[in-house]
């Protein structure tokens, strides 16, 4: 996945013209700003915090929500998409650094907690789980980080075979190496593709 979030509309373009076709964006401002209606040929793909009074917005403008972070904007995304005849795509993210900066699930209990649930949330479709390596963590602390959302993957996936686990989003473009050693199946790289962000 390419993260576009800060670089202009033309370097997507640019990126799209020589096969990358994956994006994501981290705040919905941005993309109402940047995107065209209509726009068509890539995904687009929600990878920030979304706050609740966002989700009806993020609903028409993203393919997937890869940030989902509480059963309570499950049940919302849920309700809203019902709401206009659609299932939105969703990764779980999990804070597996337990940095109080990070969004994510802190506890195991409100991720099974949503688990449970998944059966009613007939809007959303789990597809796999999301998580970000600890800030300046060296290759140690990154990998365990890793580890821990693979291993979570795995007994997820023992306890709810009728879900989807399959997609594993870890790994930037400091640390996307290690993420790989440890499982990742989409790596989020913004600078390693477009260069430091540009200025706001």
């Amino acid at each position: 996945m390419a993260v576009s979030k800060t670089h202009p509309y033309t370097a997507v373009l640019e990126a799209v013209k020589v096969g990358q076709l994956l994006f994501g964006e981290n705040r919905i401002q941005e993309i109402e700003a940047k995107y065209p209606a209509g726009r068509s040929g890539f995904s687009l793909h929600m990878i920030g915090h979304l706050q609740s009074n966002k989700v009806k917005r993020a609903l028409s403008l993203v393919d997937s929500i890869d940030s989902l972070d509480s059963l309570k904007l499950a049940r919302r995304i849920s309700d809203y998409s019902l709401e206009i005849g659609k299932v939105m795509p969703v990764l779980l993210e999990i804070n597996t650094s337990q940095e109080s900066a990070k969004a994510g699930f802190k506890s195991e209990r409100e991720y099974y907690e949503l688990l449970e649930e998944a059966h009613n949330l007939k809007g959303i479709e789990i597809r796999g789980l999301m998580t970000m390596g600890p800030l300046g963590g060296d290759e140690k602390r990154c990998r365990e980080a890793f580890a821990r959302l693979r291993e979570l993957a795995a007994v997820s996936k023992t306890k709810y075979p009728h879900l989807s686990f399959a997609t594993l989003s870890m790994g930037m473009s400091g640390d996307y190496l290690w993420a790989i050693k440890e499982g990742s199946t989409q790596i989020l790289l913004g600078t390693a593709i477009f260069g430091r962000h540009a200025a706001k």
